[in-house]
């Protein structure tokens, strides 16, 4: 478990399935996800998934315990990991976002586990990669059209771009929470 100023960042329990259903419930949350809305039971079944899934850590405000996002770090090869990171609506363009990762990154780099994390995001989602800059991330690659999620009434691929970002270990500097 992780803890920042205002967070207490920890592994998912089969428990969050209300909180869980609360943001991924929300269009305007996995809007550049590569799932839809999830219905109550998907959220369950999902809280009981991440519980099992080292990879996902659960966000929770240190004052109450609610879960509030989630961040993602899974290992790839070569000392690589890769971020991916979810908060519910009413939480976002506080700084919880940046405290949360900040943490996480920190404590991957701190513990000499990783060589280098990057993260990917569609460039229309400017609030992902402002915040991947704040974290002081560099973005190295815009793909054209390589990714896409649905597909169109003619069942046609609806293609995105993809922006790419990375931070060495030794990029990486602690400023604290934001």
């Amino acid at each position: 478990m992780l803890t920042t100023s205002r967070l207490t960042i920890r592994d998912y329990q089969p428990t969050d399935g209300p909180d869980l259903f609360e943001m991924l419930s929300d269009e305007k949350v996995v809007r550049y996800e590569p799932y839809g809305v999830f219905s109550r039971s998907e959220a369950w079944a999902e809280a009981v998934r991440r519980a099992g899934d080292p990879c996902f850590r659960a966000v929770c405000l240190k004052a109450s315990g609610k879960l509030i996002g989630n961040v993602f770090l899974a290992e790839q090869d070569f000392g690589t990991w890769e971020l991916g990171y979810v908060f519910s609506t009413a939480f976002q363009g506080q700084g919880l976002a940046t405290e949360g990762c900040r943490a996480v990154l920190g404590d991957l780099f701190g513990c000499g586990r990783a060589h280098r994390v990057t993260a990917m995001c569609n460039p229309l989602n400017e609030a992902s990669w402002r915040l991947l800059e704040r974290l002081g991330l560099r973005r190295e690659a815009h793909h054209v059209r390589n990714v896409w999620f649905d597909r169109d009434g003619e069942g046609e691929p609806i293609w995105q771009d993809t922006y790419v970002y990375a931070v060495l270990r030794d990029e990486w500097h602690v400023d604290g929470d934001e």
